[in-house]
């Protein structure tokens, strides 16, 4: 049993950290600058009942948020921070550090939080990667960009699910009419609870590939590559997934593995979750990015659905300093497959009829969106409306099952 600090909840749902301290009979705390979102949903509501307190503090200025955890340090001390959500990954490591608690040290944090820092750390590592650069400014961006060459890929150093991604492939794409280099700064993008976009632009080559996510936990330095997911996306424009299949069985496994291993030890990541992105190339692998934290939207679940293992109960036990690695078992591999559905055409969510989900190989679907929210086709991830989480013992298979119940599925709108 440990008594744990979690920061908010991933995408202002996504409570299984804290089910999962729950079945491990473990206590916690709940730290948020916005309760109210949690308390208008009532399956969040119902687990954030259990918390032995929340705290409920809107500015989040650090000063006030230290001296809070700390009261309550003193009362009940913290065993370990949990924080599965990127905008709150730095304010975690300052509050585990304040603590003594196994976390992100507040330097790994920065530097983890700002894509192009850890670019220029792999460069002097020597780790292969595209070439990139930042731009803080329109005028600065467009010089990248003709220092670099097209294809580009252009992101905020300091972002996360595939929001405000764009991408430079053709000369036509660079016309003062059509492109965005114009007038991407300031960004005026809102990450929600309060923090805004810091408007650094990472530019880097575009990479043609397969796009992977690689799932690790690390114990004291040792890093376990978990599995690999095969990323499926939306047509272009969009950089919204459509879905993913996991496996512990992928046929570049020992090269990823060991690309995988060289990043975490370069960064210097000690103890924690990861979810690493890359390209797999003509020249091998190749990072996207690392994302210092569980897979989001829910995909972890996926995970814990392949291994037959809670991974979120794996992570706790890390950062309460009681991690046990699991005994390596031979078993036949499991393919898990997931995909979303989506919007056809801008509108407003009135009721959506979802599919026959009796098939036991349907491990789990859920609805994202509510009735009266704004609905678009697919550019990011948060444009997306319910999933599907299947498992079956060829990728085929559970492609197909899961391919049939997305199309089963209805949505109701109307017009905006």
């Amino acid at each position: 049993m440990a008594h744990l600090l979690i920061i908010d909840f991933p995408g202002g749902n996504d409570c299984d950290i804290a089910i999962a301290a729950l079945e491990r009979g473990d206590t916690f705390v709940f730290l948020t600058s916005d309760l109210g979102l949690y308390q208008t949903q009532p399956a969040v509501e119902t687990v954030l009942a259990e918390a032995t307190k929340c705290l409920d503090l809107p500015s989040f200025d650090m000063e006030v948020v230290l001296r809070s955890v700390l009261r309550c340090h003193t009362s009940k001390p913290f065993d370990a921070v949990l924080c599965l959500l990127d905008i709150r990954i730095i304010a975690a490591a300052h509050i585990a550090h304040r603590l003594g608690v196994r976390h992100l040290s507040p330097a790994q944090a920065v530097l983890m939080r700002d894509k192009y820092s850890v670019r220029c750390r792999l460069q002097e590592c020597g780790i292969a990667q595209p070439d990139f650069a930042l731009a803080q400014s329109n005028e600065a961006l467009q010089s990248a960009v003709q220092q670099l060459g097209l294809p580009v890929l252009i992101k905020p150093s300091d972002g996360y699910a595939s929001q405000n991604i764009a991408v430079l492939r053709h000369p036509e794409d660079l016309d003062p009419i059509l492109s965005p280099l114009q007038d991407m700064l300031p960004s005026h993008t809102d990450y929600g609870l309060g923090v805004a976009a810091n408007d650094r632009l990472l530019v880097e080559r575009y990479m043609e590939g397969t796009v992977v996510g690689c799932d690790t936990l690390s114990y004291s330095g040792r890093h376990t590559l978990l599995g690999i997911h095969e990323k499926l996306f939306f047509e272009p424009p969009s950089f919204a997934i459509r879905g993913s299949c996991f496996t512990d069985a992928h046929p570049q496994w020992n090269a990823i593995e060991t690309y995988v291993q060289a990043l975490l030890n370069a960064v210097g990541f000690l103890n924690g979750a990861t979810h690493i992105e890359l390209v797999l190339t003509a020249h091998g692998p190749r990072l996207i990015e690392i994302n210092p934290r569980l897979v989001g939207a829910k995909i972890a679940r996926l995970v814990n659905f392949a291994l037959n293992r809670s991974i979120h109960q794996e992570l706790i036990a890390i950062h309460a300093g009681q991690y046990v690695a699991p005994p390596k078992i031979a078993i036949e591999p499991v393919f898990a497959v997931t995909r979303w559905l989506v919007a056809d055409r801008p509108g407003v969510l009135e009721s959506i009829e979802l599919g026959d989900s009796s098939d036991p190989r349907i491990r789990c679907t859920e609805v994202m969106k509510r009735p009266g929210d704004s609905l678009r086709p697919p550019l990011e991830n948060a444009d997306r409306i319910a999933y599907v989480m299947v498992c079956a013992l060829t990728r085929r298979e559970a492609q197909d099952v899961a391919e049939r119940y997305i199309s089963s599925c209805r949505v109701h709108m109307r017009s905006q």
